[in-house]
């Protein structure tokens, strides 16, 4: 259902791209779940040709990260002359990145790195491969959950995500 009027097709396309954002960040949390399942790498194959476009544009520029997440929040967010369906969705995306941020800060703040180490084998520790898997696991399918419904033309709703959401769009 959508709540503030309808959307055409090029509205939801538009409204699905901000994802790709926290979709690059989640994947260094699931590390451990595709070196364990390889098979499960099938699961991006849909993802590949905007991660190659993410990599080759946003990955070039120093601080492409930083830059793009503000652009995207002053620029599309903010704007008022822009629907609320793409604000919505744009700020939806923020926000799951700003919590996969905090994550990271934490578990390096403990001591816990999320990447391979370079002869491709793991520093084994179970709980943090329990918590980095979770965490891969909740905002993937939070992702996926919110391009298939943004496809759809219906608002995502994530149940903490969505409340803070609303309260930065009005």
């Amino acid at each position: 259902m959508t709540w503030r009027g309808s959307t055409t097709i090029g509205d939801r396309l538009l409204a699905c791209l901000p994802y790709i954002l926290p979709l690059v960040n989640v994947l260094g949390f699931g590390s451990y779940l595709f070196a364990t399942f390889p098979v499960l790498m099938t699961l991006l194959i849909p993802f590949f040709p905007l991660l190659f476009l993410y990599f080759n544009i946003v990955g070039t520029i120093p601080y492409g990260e930083l830059i793009l997440f503000f652009a995207l929040f002053l620029l599309v967010v903010r704007n008022y002359k822009i629907k609320h369906f793409i604000r919505y969705n744009t700020m939806q995306s923020l926000l799951l990145s700003i919590f996969l941020s905090l994550c990271q800060w934490t578990l390096r703040l403990l001591g816990f790195p999320l990447a391979v180490i370079p002869d491709g084998s793991f520093n084994s520790n179970l709980l943090i491969d329990i918590i980095s898997t979770t965490i891969f696991l909740g905002v993937f399918g939070a992702i996926v959950y919110s391009i298939v419904e943004t496809i759809r033309g219906n608002y995502a709703e994530i149940p903490v995500v969505s409340e803070a959401t609303y309260t930065q769009i009005r």
